[in-house]
Parts: structure tokens; C-alpha cells; sequence
């Protein structure tokens, strides 16, 4: 697997969704979002410390539907209003714990790079580099981490600093979370990131990396 080194001025911790609906207390919740927000709080933290740029997403939709398109169609949930703007479930979750000096980005797709302006803020700033963790795992997590990859971003995903809620499946039984948990680490790991743990990420930052 591709060692990519982490160098904080051309770095950014890109913590994807970290929002109530879907950290905890929804049907679209991961089961250990809670755990993988507070891993994920430690490492922003060392991140700050470290000077390197921590950036949040969160997923929301106008409340008028103007600019939902075929989500509405696809999941019912969106079409209901559960990411709307203004509702408080869509609100970041009180462990995203956002700082004076970091960067809140609002994105209408799964993707952060998606009618955003992620891209260029981090062209402006000079940062190669994302640090990717948050919620969910399969969707926008991956979503985010194979548009960075397109762009030629080097992309660390976080093992355990993501996570899936269980998905219905097509016919053959529900997908339980743990399975699409590791099936995305695979794929991320073949073709679009190197993967590794929020603890070897924090050893790495505090010593220097290389």
C-alpha cells in the first residue's frame, strides 16, 4: 500500500458530516458514531497543534428543494426534509467541536468537492494532502475521497476515524456495517488512498512524519 508523507503546511483533516442525523439518535446513524467522533475530536486537536488546516462538511440541502435534484427521488429521507437547511438534525453534532480558525464547508452531494469551493481553497492554500475521516463510510466519506484522488490529491483514509450504518441491500438481505466497513478500506486501499488508524496518524503528525 502507498505511504503518502504528512506534511502540515501542505496538509488538511477533512471530517466529513460529523452531523447529529447521522453520529447518533437517527435510523441513519452509524452505530459507533459517537466513538468515531470523539477519535476524531483527538486527532483535530493534533492537527490544530500542529498547524494543519482541519476542515468540516456537513451534507445539507435548501429547505425549498431547489437544489436537491434526484436525492429526493432516490432517498425518501432527503425528500422529507431530514438534511434540510435549518433543520437541527442537520446541525454539526456538539463533537464535531468546531474551532475559531477552521473551515465549515456545506455541500448539496455526498461529494465535499461538489459545489463547493473545497477545491479551491485548498489550491489557495497549497495543500496536496487530506487527512479523511467521518460518517458515513460508504457514501460520502468515499464519495469525497475518490473525487480528491481524481484531482490528484494524496488521500489518507481513516480506518477507524469512518464509519457505515447498515443498509437494506437489494434483495439478498441487509448489508450489516462492519462488512461495508471493510469492503470500502479494500477498495480505498487498492486504488485511491492509503489507509490507516487515527492512532498512527497522531504518531506520525506528532513525529514529523516521513
Amino acid at each position: 500500500m502507498v505511504h503518502f508523507p504528512i506534511e502540515p503546511t501542505r496538509t488538511a483533516l477533512l471530517l466529513v458530516d460529523l452531523q447529529r442525523v447521522f453520529v447518533e439518535g437517527s435510523p441513519v446513524a452509524a452505530p459507533d458514531g459517537r466513538a468515531v467522533a470523539e477519535r476524531l475530536g483527538r486527532l483535530a486537536g493534533v492537527c490544530r497543534d500542529h498547524q494543519i488546516t482541519v476542515i468540516h462538511t456537513v451534507h445539507v440541502v435548501r429547505a425549498d428543494g431547489s437544489n436537491t435534484g434526484t436525492l429526493r427521488e432516490i432517498l425518501p429521507p432527503v425528500a422529507d426534509g431530514l438534511i434540510d437547511e435549518g433543520n437541527p438534525l442537520a446541525e454539526p453534532h456538539p463533537l464535531a467541536d468546531i474551532h475559531p480558525g477552521d473551515i465549515l464547508i456545506r455541500k448539496p452531494r455526498f461529494g465535499a468537492f461538489y459545489g463547493t469551493d473545497l477545491d479551491l481553497i485548498l489550491r489557495a492554500a497549497q495543500i496536496d494532502t487530506l487527512l479523511i475521516g467521518g460518517i458515513a463510510t460508504h457514501a460520502c466519506c468515499d464519495t469525497t475521497a475518490r473525487e480528491a484522488a481524481a484531482r490528484d490529491f494524496k488521500v489518507l483514509f481513516l480506518s477507524d476515524g469512518t464509519a457505515c450504518f447498515t443498509l437494506p441491500g437489494t434483495g439478498t438481505g441487509p448489508v450489516a456495517a462492519d462488512d461495508l466497513q471493510r469492503a470500502v478500506l479494500a477498495v480505498m486501499a487498492f486504488g485511491f488512498a492509503e489507509v490507516l488508524s487515527v492512532d498512527a496518524a497522531v504518531r506520525r503528525i506528532r513525529a514529523g512524519s516521513s
